[in-house]
């Protein structure tokens, strides 16, 4: 590779990272064309940790042969403990991280002992050079775990990579960490958004709709649900008990929800506020209903796997009610919320607090249920007119036909 071609893909790698290529694809693409200029990569990987509840970060892979493999994967934690974090420790990015290296080459077709497992893969595969970079963020730019840009770079070359080779890969991986870096932000900022303000809210936000102030007025189907007896738990369960408790109940709401084209939008302690849009206000109503459904299945067999693990259980009491409310930015100028309000969404609260009083899972306003088409009103019976707490009228309440749950 010439310094001609090394500057030519460098200005092809700042392009492409301005374009916003996805990481996988911009792997993909840098590689063939290392390969073209005649640095003949036979297998790379990158990875860059991240914000996000569950997975560590992500890491992309190419290769020229056969192989069949993601060319992106999440993966898990390494510093819980269990088998990531044993192979993590045994690689050789984690050896430059304690002796504050930031390369790493092993000649292994030449006589060079492959000490870490897998440059002795990459060995045993063929491979006659294995390279490694890790190009480290400044303190400032960290976010979270998200440190540095990790890569790997092997080649099967019969002469293993030239001096000139190792010269161009060491001026072009920065850009091409620095490409990934601005995919992975972006990334970042997508998940956050969608993880903290709810998956409608954050693509609203992202698209640009942040004024204050700035509300929809819209139709939609109103969904508050909490846990029964939660004050109850917390006073009696080992408090260890209580988040993983949260969180089992948490993601048994959330997943019914979001399965029946509904978005969550607060999660207020063991209460969860949601909201399901529609053209149709029938239809809205319907995916209300498929995710009470959803949540009833879900939830027996959460309580039959708690249970026979000797964890405490409970239900979720449902309130659903239909009605105009704005959405939108409601705040200050340093602390916004992308939410809800409006008399709609107090309602929708007290009716869920009724559960309690009248023994009932779900209790559904009179508006909801004649929104409902004939069918499926069919399957309500009323449970009495009741005068809500903060409601200036009373109303009737209805609930899903018991004999029918």
């Amino acid at each position: 590779m010439t310094l001609l071609d090394t500057d030519i893909l460098l200005d092809w790698l700042l392009r492409r990272g301005l374009d916003g290529l996805d990481e996988a694809e911009l792997l993909r693409e840098f590689c063939e064309k290392c390969r073209e200029a005649g640095l003949m990569v036979s297998r790379a990987l990158s990875f860059i940790d991240t914000l996000h509840p569950v997975h560590e970060g992500r890491i992309y892979r190419w290769s020229d042969d056969s192989i069949e493999e993601e060319a992106a994967t999440d993966y898990a934690r390494t510093d819980q403990g269990g088998p990531a974090a044993e192979s993590w420790q045994r690689s050789p990015f984690f050896h430059l991280l304690e002796t504050g290296g930031e390369e790493l080459r092993r000649r292994i077709g030449f006589g060079e002992e492959p000490d870490f497992p897998i440059i002795q893969e990459m060995k045993d595969a063929g491979h006659t050079d294995y390279i490694v970079f890790i190009h480290r963020f400044a303190g400032n730019t960290k976010i979270g775990d998200m440190d540095g840009v990790y890569s790997a770079w092997s080649t099967r070359h019969s002469e293993g990579f030239s001096d000139a080779n190792i010269v161009a890969l060491r001026r072009l991986v920065p850009a091409l960490a620095l490409a990934i870096k601005s995919a992975a932000l972006a990334r970042v900022a997508d998940t956050l958004v969608q993880v903290y303000l709810g998956r409608d809210a954050g693509r609203r936000v992202l698209e640009g709709s942040i004024q204050r102030g700035v509300a929809d007025r819209v139709e939609a189907a109103l969904w508050f649900s909490d846990l029964r007896s939660f004050t109850a738990i917390t006073d009696t369960a080992k408090p260890s008990e209580i988040i993983p408790l949260l969180n089992d109940y948490a993601e048994a709401v959330i997943t019914s929800i979001h399965e029946a084209g509904g978005d969550v939008l607060k999660l207020i302690g063991d209460g969860t506020l949601a909201v399901f849009r529609a053209d149709d206000a029938a239809e809205a109503c319907r995916c209300a209903l498929r995710a009470e459904e959803n949540l009833r299945a879900r939830t027996k067999e959460l309580n039959e796997r708690r249970q026979a693990e000797e964890h405490p259980i409970t239900n979720v009491y449902i309130g659903l009610h239909i009605g105009e409310v704005f959405y939108g930015n409601i705040g200050s100028f340093d602390r916004l919320d992308f939410t809800v309000v409006g008399p709609a969404v107090n309602e929708t609260s007290r009716i869920a607090s009724m559960c309690r009083s009248v023994d009932r899972p779900v209790l559904i306003s009179s508006t909801f249920a004649e929104a409902l088409p004939a069918e499926e009103r069919a399957r309500l019976v009323s449970v009495g007119r009741f005068a809500l707490r903060g409601v200036g009228r009373a109303q009737d309440l209805f609930t899903i036909d018991p004999g029918l749950l």
